[in-house]
């Protein structure tokens, strides 16, 4: 690549070099929708012109291909995770406090346990047959990033709802009591 006699590019390259960037973002974002910070991190990759990446970054969300609003509402009414994981995926992901906060907001409790309670539905079986299926079923709920409040809803619904499936012997009852 020629640069001229102060180490720059000529404004045919810079707009080449550009034009590159923009079609790679472009691909990035066909793949699967990413924050800000997450495009930024793949453009400078690309290059080591920063201002040349903001200006890319910026024609993108100018467009609206990227937006960490559209992520962030996504990731927010995603089914099958809790609040907490949905709160631990945008901060990696690199999305503001602010937003997560609004995201969070926007979720209805409601729902939530019912996720919770469907996703116990298909599991029970599996977690009757272990020694504990209260502790094992409550485990797998927090990994999902379920609050321990929706978490007990669920396992005294579905657990009620199968009295026969009880697994284990009587002592494991008492070992995991419920908080409330």
């Amino acid at each position: 690549m020629a640069v001229t006699a102060g180490g720059e590019r000529t404004p045919e390259e810079r707009q080449k070099a550009r034009d590159d960037l923009l079609a790679y973002a472009f691909r990035a974002l066909s793949g699967r929708a990413l924050t800000e910070t997450e495009l930024r991190t793949r453009l400078l990759r690309r290059t080591d012109d920063e201002t040349l990446a903001a200006e890319v970054l910026a024609r993108v969300q100018e467009l609206g291909y990227q937006s960490d609003e559209g992520v962030a509402r996504a990731e927010g009414h995603r089914r099958g995770v809790g609040g907490f994981r949905v709160r631990q995926t945008l901060k990696r992901r690199g999305v503001g406090e602010g937003l997560i906060e609004e995201t969070l907001a926007t979720r209805d409790p409601e729902e939530e346990r019912a996720d919770a309670v469907a996703i116990l539905e298909r599991r029970w079986p599996s977690f009757a047959r272990k020694r504990d299926p209260r502790a094992t079923a409550y485990a797998f709920l927090a990994r999902r990033g379920f609050p321990g409040a929706v978490i007990w809803a669920a396992i005294r619904e579905v657990s009620a709802a199968h009295p026969e499936e009880q697994g284990g012997d009587e002592e494991s009852e008492t070992e995991f009591e419920d908080p409330e």
